[in-house]
């Protein structure tokens, strides 16, 4: 069995990646977003991603925060810029798909912050997504598991089946972006297959990806947790990945890591900061029936430079106050 090893650690542990980067048109501080984990490791490993960040290029502030369960809070990131005497802030989502957080919750707070601050602009700015940069990343990471060192056995991708993992969301426009993104990644790679699987709140599960990437009796499943950091999601997925070894030990089985600190992680962030600042973020939202379902207010205009003027109502009941009964309003919207 190979399960690679996490490839999370402080920034202090490792060299920032070579990367050169574009300049930045504006000087403008820069709210780094991520969702938020209740696993330490998962929690710094963001902080130093901004860290990298800012480091390759010092010319303005770069304050990660989280949306949920750790801080610094998203309002925090704002006051501490307000603090410093700024007005015009560029906000990016540290988040591979646009779903729940991304269309709703992050937007949500920013609309909280302005009450607070009206005197500030947010220029919010879009996703990773699906990119070139990333999908190369993959490819590359694919190519070094065709080494000796990693291949000991001299297994063909003919032979070996992907399992693509993705965290899993109750926006069916997300979840089809993961397949989607799957489907690219192996098109063409020389893979028997690929199958898709969630690590949680949809279906098919980790579990279930499994069964069906051994009904082509491959004699190898490399395993791709499409994550940007570790926690406790991916955590799981090596120890399930662990588990269907010892059960299967006829099959080679291979976790990859999340993607961490990586140069075209980089890349794709300075083309996201750079929209923000040049007004030219194209959000897709015409499948967003997120907030409207929520019962939020969706009456904005989706061309989207996304610079977050428009005002939003708050619905009065809290919307995750039945998590499973959200869900189906999400997935039952029209």
């Amino acid at each position: 069995m190979i399960v690679s090893n996490s490839s999370s650690s402080s920034i202090s542990d490792q060299t920032i990646p070579s990367i050169s980067l574009p300049p930045l048109p504006l000087h403008r501080p820069l709210l780094m977003i991520g969702h938020g984990t209740r696993d330490q490791e998962g929690r710094q490993s963001l902080l130093d991603f901004a860290a990298a960040y800012h480091a390759l290029d010092p010319s303005r502030p770069v304050l990660p925060c989280f949306l949920e369960l750790t801080g610094p809070t998203i309002q925090e990131g704002v006051d501490q810029c307000v603090a410093q005497g700024y007005t015009d802030l560029s906000v990016l989502p540290v988040l591979l798909f646009a779903a729940r957080h991304n269309k709703f919750d992050v937007t949500n707070e920013l609309d909280r912050s302005r009450q607070l601050h009206p005197h500030v602009t947010f220029h919010y700015g879009r996703h990773f997504g699906i990119t070139p940069g990333i999908i190369d990343l993959w490819r590359s990471r694919l190519a070094d598991l065709d080494q000796p060192e990693h291949n000991p056995q001299g297994i063909g991708r003919e032979e070996t089946v992907l399992l693509f993992v993705g965290r899993g969301s109750s926006d069916p426009d997300a979840n089809g972006d993961v397949f989607k993104l799957a489907r690219i990644l192996w098109e063409g790679s020389g893979y028997q297959t690929v199958e898709t699987c969630f690590i949680g709140i949809t279906h098919p599960r980790l579990e279930e990806g499994f069964r069906r990437a051994r009904l082509y009796q491959p004699k190898r499943i490399i395993v791709l947790p499409y994550f940007l950091f570790t926690g406790v999601l991916v955590k799981k997925i090596f120890d399930v990945t662990a588990q269907q070894q010892e059960q299967y030990s006829s099959i080679d089985h291979v976790c990859l890591p999340e993607m961490g600190l990586h140069p075209q992680l980089f890349a794709v962030l300075r083309e996201r900061e750079i929209e923000t600042q040049l007004g030219q973020v194209q959000m897709n939202c015409e499948m967003c029936k997120f907030r409207l379902a929520a019962g939020h207010d969706h009456s904005h205009g989706h061309g989207h430079s996304h610079s977050h003027e428009h005002g939003h109502s708050h619905p009065a009941d809290d919307p995750y106050a039945s998590l499973e009964g959200y869900h189906q309003k999400i997935w039952q919207a029209p």
